[in-house]
C-alpha cells in the first residue's frame, strides 16, 4: 500500500501559522476527548444488562477462551522445539 500523502500549506504570514496552529489544537483536544469515552466505554462493564445479554456474554467470552486455547496449542505444537516446553525424549 503506498503511503498517503497529505495536502501541504504554504503559509504566508505569521497569523496564518497561529491559525492554523490554533485549529490543530481544537482537533487535538476532541480527538483526546473522543479517545477517552471510547476507551472509558469499551472497558466499563454495564450494570444493567439483562439476563440474555448476560449469558450471551458468558458464551462470546467462552469462546474467545477456547479459541485463545486452541491458537496456544497449535503455536506450542508447531514452534515447541524452541521452548523447553517441547517433548522430551522417551527413555528405553
Amino acid at each position: 500500500m503506498l503511503p498517503v500523502q497529505k495536502p501541504t500549506h504554504t503559509y504566508r504570514t505569521l497569523e496564518e501559522i497561529r491559525q492554523r496552529k490554533e485549529e490543530l489544537a481544537e482537533q487535538i483536544s476532541s480527538d483526546s476527548t473522543r479517545f477517552s469515552t471510547l476507551w472509558h466505554d469499551a472497558f466499563t462493564s454495564k450494570e444493567n444488562a439483562t439476563k440474555g445479554e448476560h449469558i450471551a456474554s458468558l458464551i462470546s467470552k467462552g469462546f474467545v477462551a477456547f479459541d485463545a486455547f486452541l491458537m496456544v496449542r497449535k503455536l506450542m505444537k508447531t514452534y515447541g522445539f524452541l521452548t523447553s516446553f517441547s517433548k522430551k525424549k522417551k527413555r528405553k
